[in-house]
């Protein structure tokens, strides 16, 4: 009873001590497992979702997983409940042979931490191997002199277990002859030896056969046997004897197969048979006797499979030398092995990830890699780098591994893959290496605006063109890519003239072609400038902006405009006159022309087009003067219709015309006397002409008088007009601009009133015409042109001035780049000298005079007292101008027209440009208008 307490009292001691050390081991960082071997596929190890403080559904979520290097799985996880189980069957004597403690280990990964847990799991020994002998039967040859104690040894019985389950004990058959003794070998394994234990008689036995069991100490226990069989022989008293007890070696594990290792020697002094030694290998272990390759008559030793410094680093062996008579001696013989460089290192890639956007940060982690090497010392010395210039470190971790993390950020515009080499080299000579290579894409972030190729753009696009017109074509590049490069074209928003850009111009939102909405006018505007924003497709979108100027060109699409003379709008024509004592180059009046294109479409030219007197008149070319060529003869007709064209440069070129009357006679009285007084006839009948003449007097008479009563009824219904628009708050403010003459700051209401006396030679020819009061514009209005032309001048309506297109009433503004050069300019008649040059007055004086005639027009107008043409002064002016014409919706054109009958031309004062009239003349405006008049 003493004896049971005592023994429980140890298993707990034994059982206490096991506690605490595996305490300690877990403590370590480890986590240890033991399983038996030989279980089946899935058998439950150990919960690893616990140990790792995981609950059983965190273990797929973060991606835990084993890692082990260089073997086949053994051990498996099950994501279900997070437990470690088998992969299918151990066995433990494959995997450790005949070690007192076969551990496995392995390492398991959480991958979201990037982190590693090691562990170790005991495979624990069941007893499911029998010892067993390598020969089935053993013949040993027994000389009969033999004396009594002689020891034969035994082959030993080998057990791949381990422990109890081991083989443990020996026993042999009984037999009076023999018995068995276990020797203790030096490592701690057992030598059966079968003793002689009496003298053997060749004569009486000649044949023993004995039977050794080995046992082993499992439950139930196994065994295994081997039969013995004794020949008694005559007698041999000498063993063969070596000449060492124990050989040694050293060769590299890469000699050549064949290569003579060692040579071992036993001799035997017996003569004959009984002297004749063989050798074999004794108690060897299967796998040795597989490398090597036994002479049995020279002993000599030679490797027959490579040897393998990392399965053994010394192979023992033993050998047996038998001589004739089966006298045997042994020796033990070490094979040691010297590891060489022959193993590269192994690189393996645990994890890795293949895409990481271009905005990654430095230190992040890219792969976990492995690096092992199977050689020992320098030769398993390992090394871990990468090739090139990359944004790629390594960091060493423990255990041979080492991680892959980013070192600077990434730009996928100038790199968007790389692929990284890992190179492990050992510290072997030569030295060893191995690569590896990883494949990281860099992914794309909008980071970059588009781009154009130019900081701003200029184009050009003639006047009048179609709707829908392509006008240029803008490029923006982005350095992204997919989405984040996907360019989309658009307008900023902006105003011309008041008008949203977006009804002139459009663009196409993916080829940024630019479109006309309208059709352009260079007399409207000239250039257009725009801004295009580029916008790409990314989240947030990025854009950048360009400018764009368009140019619109001038095209030859306005005739020229005819300023003076202007057509009166009653149907009836103005007459200049020239005086018969006019010298050649004497100025008679002026044609002025303007054109609303640009550059040479504006260049005008004049030419005489048409003339009822051939070679009397002549055109300035570019001043558009109309001045005698000749001197005027009696012969020559006293009305003169002269055609003049005025054409502009363009391609191709327009034009117009306009119809000159011009009445060759000092005055209007003149031209009445003239027509009064005709040649002599040569009838005697003058008592019948004067009785015309008189009648036609009465008619003119009769005509004037009805001339006065219109006159009195139209200034009766122009007072009551003004009364309306006082009444209304308007003025003169109610009155259309175009109303109004502004010359200098003095501002006229023209109404001007014409009538023309046409008498021949002979009286019943002659008549008298009162035309309707003239109130024209400076350029034609539609109105006038749907009065029909009088009589007077029906000989000029086939040159086209009595025929009007439809034109719009508002004065068009004229083109700036139009002028006259100095030379061009018109001047008084009598300082031309026939010449197309001449200076403007600049004397206050002229100007006033100019002021005074507009007056005495407006005067004249309403006495009623206006004569044909009016004095030398104003001869033509109020038969030109109507109430509807006003310069201050005309441009200053006033360089370019004349006074008819005076030497008088407007000038452009500088101190009249203000409006103000001179200090010295504001008291002589009204009696400068009245001497004209006179």
């Amino acid at each position: 009873m003493m004896i049971r307490v005592k023994v429980l009292g140890c298993r707990r001691l034994v059982l206490l001590f096991l506690f605490l050390w595996m305490l300690l081991e877990a403590q370590a960082g480890k986590i240890r497992y033991s399983v038996p071997e030989e279980t089946d596929k899935g058998f439950f190890v150990g919960n690893l979702a616990k140990d790792l403080g995981l609950q059983p559904q965190e273990v797929a979520e973060r991606g835990v997983r084993i890692v082990s290097r260089g073997r086949t799985q053994l051990f498996a996880l099950n994501p279900r409940s997070g437990s470690l189980v088998t992969a299918g069957r151990i066995d433990r004597e494959e995997l450790c042979a005949q070690s007192l403690q076969c551990l496995v280990s392995f390492n398991v990964l959480v991958e979201d931490k990037m982190k590693l847990f090691p562990v170790e799991v005991e495979i624990i020994d069941i007893n499911d191997n029998t010892p067993q002998f390598q020969l089935e039967e053993v013949e040993f040859k027994m000389n009969e002199i033999t004396t009594p104690g002689t020891r034969i040894p035994l082959p030993s019985g080998q057990d791949l277990d381990v422990g109890m389950n081991s083989l443990q004990m020996y026993q042999l058959s009984s037999n009076p002859h023999f018995s068995l003794d276990v020797q203790q070998g030096p490592d701690g394994s057992q030598q059966p030896e079968l003793v002689l234990q009496s003298p053997l008689d060749r004569e009486e036995d000649a044949v023993h056969r004995l039977l050794l069991t080995a046992f082993d100490g499992g439950n139930p226990v196994r065994s295994g046997s081997l039969r013995i069989r004794v020949q008694v022989v005559d007698a041999n008293d000498n063993p063969p004897a070596f000449t060492q007890a124990q050989y040694h070696t050293s060769v590299p594990e890469n000699v050549p197969l064949g290569t003579r290792l060692l040579t071992v020697k036993a001799t035997d002094p017996d003569e004959g048979a009984n002297g004749e030694v063989t050798y074999l290998f004794h108690n060897i272990d299967h796998k040795v006797a597989q490398v090597f390759h036994l002479d049995s008559y020279t002993g000599e030793i030679s490797n027959k499979e490579p040897l393998d410094f990392e399965e053994y680093t010394i192979y023992p062996m033993e050998i047996q030398a038998q001589d004739g008579s089966s006298l045997m001696a042994r020796a033990k013989v070490l094979v040691k092995v010297l590891d060489i460089n022959d193993n590269a290192p192994e690189v393996t890639i645990t994890s890795v990830t293949t895409a990481v956007p271009e905005n990654f940060p430095p230190g992040a982690i890219i792969a976990l890699i492995s690096v092992h090497d199977q050689d020992s010392g320098d030769n398993g010395h390992t090394t871990c780098s990468i090739s090139g210039n990359l944004p790629f470190k390594l960091e060493k971790l423990d255990d041979n591994y080492y991680r892959l993390v980013t070192e600077r950020t990434m730009d996928r515009e100038l790199t968007s893959q790389y692929n990284i080499t890992v190179t492990a080299a050992d510290q072997g000579t030569p030295t060893l290496s191995t690569e590896t290579h990883i494949s990281l894409q860099v992914t794309d972030i909008n980071d970059n605006s588009p781009v154009f190729l130019q900081d701003s753009y200029s184009t050009y696009i003639p006047e009048n063109n179609p709707r829908g017109a392509s006008i240029f074509s803008v490029t923006a590049h982005d350095a992204d890519s997919n989405e984040n490069a996907r360019v989309t074209y658009s307008l900023v928003e902006d105003t011309i003239q008041g008008v949203p850009l977006s009804s002139f111009v459009s663009i196409n939102s993916d080829t940024g072609v630019l479109y006309a909405l309208r059709s352009f006018d260079y007399e409207q505007f000239r250039d257009l400038q725009l801004r295009v924003t580029a916008s790409d497709s990314g989240d947030p979108p990025l854009s950048s902006n360009v400018s764009l100027d368009i140019f619109v060109l001038d095209q030859n699409d306005n005739t020229p405009e005819i300023l003076y003379p202007a057509l009166p709008t009653d149907g009836s024509t103005g007459v200049e006159l020239a005086p018969r004592s006019a010298e050649p180059g004497y100025l008679v009046t002026k044609v002025v022309a303007v054109d609303r294109d640009s550059g040479q479409n504006a260049w005008l030219s004049y030419r005489l087009l048409k003339a009822s007197e051939p070679g009397l008149f002549a055109v300035g070319l570019h001043t558009g003067e109309v001045r005698t060529a000749r001197a005027l003869l009696d012969r020559d007709a006293l009305k003169q219709s002269l055609v003049v064209a005025v054409q502009d440069h363009g391609q191709p070129p327009l034009s117009a015309t306009v119809t000159l009357t011009v009445a060759v006679a000092e005055s209007i009285p003149d031209v009445l006397a003239d027509l009064g007084s005709p040649e002599s006839s040569a009838s005697p009948d003058d008592s019948g002409l004067t009785l015309y003449l008189v009648v036609a007097v009465a008619a003119v008479s009769c005509v004037f008088l009805a001339f006065v009563i219109v006159l009195l009824a139209l200034r009766l219904r122009r007072w009551h007009t003004s009364r309306l628009l006082k009444a209304s708050g308007g003025g003169l403010a109610g009155v259309p601009a175009s109303q109004f003459v502004g010359v200098d700051g003095v501002r006229a209401f023209l109404q001007a009133y014409s009538h023309e006396a046409w008498l021949t030679a002979d009286s019943r020819g002659s008549h008298v015409i009162f035309p309707q009061p003239n109130y024209a514009d400076t350029l034609l209005s539609q109105e006038s042109c749907e009065k029909s032309e009088p009589l007077l001048i029906a000989e000029d309506s086939a040159t086209g001035l009595g025929k009007c297109e439809p034109t719009s009433n508002q004065q068009a503004p004229p083109n700036t780049d139009w002028r006259f050069s100095q030379a061009q300019r018109p001047g008084t008649s009598g300082s031309q000298n026939g010449d197309e040059t001449g200076t403007w007055p600049n004397n206050q004086f002229d100007t006033e005079m100019l002021q005074a005639m507009i007056l005495a027009s407006a005067s004249e107008a309403a006495d009623g007292s206006s004569t044909l043409g009016g004095s030398a002064g104003t001869m033509g002016l109020s038969a030109r101008y109507g109430p509807q014409f006003t310069l201050q919706h005309v441009p200053d054109y006033r360089q370019n027209v004349y006074i008819p009958g005076s030497n008088a031309t407007l000038t452009n004062a500088a101190g009249k440009r203000d409006g103000k009239a001179p200090a010295g003349g504001n008291g002589n405006k009204k009696k400068s208008g009245k001497k004209e008049k006179k």
